[in-house]
């Protein structure tokens, strides 16, 4: 209860307690039901998913009598009433465009938004806020690296565009080969573009090491944070990549606005993404002079809302600790895991955790002779459990395991063990109902 207490009073204006009613809604021609955030007396008030789910009011809901349980955190996660709070107070209190503005609003608007990149900038351990950039996602953020660095350095004959892809494969224990990966770099190696924790397979890349050699045969490396970020401490400075990003619907934040990192001597040597208003220094008939990064790279008007509730988003998990995440989903992966192969016909795909120092609270997997869409679809009909089934934007990973598409279940901090219970449960339902003859 004194773990519970204290997590309460980091978060003002927390649902912690006091409960948070949703409005009653229909899906799919099913009853959602409006439901109270449970009393701080019924909470097991044990693991860190009790003390902080009440947090989160989305979990507090019923379909057709069954409790929601949300596993589908890889797409995305979940955002607490705090971030919702600080949207709604933006939009009602000083919105207003940032950065060119005299008057109150604009200046409270600019001092949140760069205040919100000063917060992740010490979240990744930035040495300036200046080597942050907001995107409008990962996705905008990779693009954002093809075009302003890839265009400008790589060339025909060169192992990326014009010339070769060379792609890494698997090892028995199905993570990405990395000894492979070294092999392949040598002198004609312009970019690594790597994973920071796999989407499909839980498994957690060496970034310090491929760093090393890349840098080696003077390579770039990008990282791709999406799926580490919001689970573990991440340091950019200690793992040394030229590149790296995420996005802030995964860490509890706002959708439409992510994050890249680069050193401050990198984004200075490259060209603009998006032309257009902020990221100009001077506009003449015949040329114009560039802003200094991070201006440069961000064209338009921003997602200033967004940024600060990514802002509001790193204060909570922060608050918590990323130490402390990271190691409560350790159990919880493990926990998940062990569960879930214990079913019968169930194929996960990924090291075990007992093959690995890290796998991330996910799984992947397949049914015997069931299709992951109509598993998907069964558990959410009849058990109010979300989960993902597709290729996870990982086709050729897919293609390489020799299948079309998994069912993926995974967790985030506000998750529980007894959550598990009750989609390893559903899942046996689920299973007996596509097997069974009618």
């Amino acid at each position: 209860m004194a773990a519970a207490a204290a997590l309460r009073c980091c978060f003002p204006g927390s649902a912690i307690g006091g409960g948070f009613i949703r409005p009653s809604s229909s899906r799919r021609g099913r009853h959602a039901a409006a439901v109270v955030a449970p009393s701080r007396e019924a909470e097991p008030a044990a693991s860190l998913g009790h003390r902080t789910r009440v947090d989160f009011p989305i979990l507090h809901q019923e379909f057709d009598g069954a409790k929601l349980v949300y596993f589908d955190n890889g797409a995305t996660s979940q955002k607490p009433y705090s971030v919702m709070k600080t949207l709604d107070e933006y939009y009602r209190s000083y919105n207003s465009n940032v950065h060119r503005g005299i008057h109150a609003l604009s200046a409270k608007a600019t001092d949140a938004y760069e205040g919100a990149r000063r917060k992740v900038a010490n979240f990744v351990n930035a040495a300036d806020s200046r080597e942050i950039v907001f995107t409008r996602n990962a996705t905008e953020a990779i693009n954002l690296v093809a075009y302003s660095w890839g265009l400008s350095n790589i060339k025909q004959g060169d192992e990326k565009t014009g010339a070769t892809l060379k792609y890494v494969g698997l090892t028995k224990e199905e993570a990405p080969d990395i000894e492979q990966l070294k092999g392949l770099l040598s002198n004609k190696t312009k970019i690594v573009v790597v994973h920071h924790v796999s989407n499909v397979l839980g498994s957690m890349l060496p970034i310090e090491e491929i760093v090393t050699w890349s840098k080696g045969v003077g390579a770039k490396v990008l990282v791709d944070a999406c799926q580490s970020v919001p689970h573990m401490p991440v340091d950019v400075q200690k793992l040394g990549a030229d590149f790296l990003v995420a996005s802030s619907h995964k860490m509890c934040g706002p959708t439409g606005v992510g994050f890249m990192h680069g050193t401050f001597e990198m984004l200075s040597s490259m060209e603009p993404f998006l032309g257009g208003g902020e990221m100009i220094a001077d506009v003449f008939n015949e040329k114009s002079t560039y802003a200094e990064p991070p201006s440069r790279f961000e064209a338009g008007t921003p997602a200033i809302g967004e940024a600060i509730g990514l802002g509001a988003a790193i204060d909570y998990l922060s608050c918590i600790g990323m130490d402390q995440i990271h190691e409560y989903e350790k159990e919880l992966a493990t926990y998940l895991y062990e569960s879930l192969i214990s079913v019968p016909n169930v194929r996960i795909y990924g090291p075990a955790p007992s093959q690995t120092d890290h796998r991330a609270p996910l799984c992947s997997f397949n049914v015997e002779n069931v299709h992951p869409t109509d598993i998907a679809e069964i558990l959410d009909l009849q058990h109010g459990v979300a989960i993902r089934s597709g290729h996870h934007c990982a086709q050729i990973l897919h293609r390489t395991l020799g299948i079309n598409a998994s069912a993926r279940a995974s967790l985030h901090f506000y998750n529980t063990k007894e959550e598990v219970d009750v989609f390893i449960n559903a899942l046996k339902d689920t299973i007996h109902f596509l097997t069974s003859q009618h």
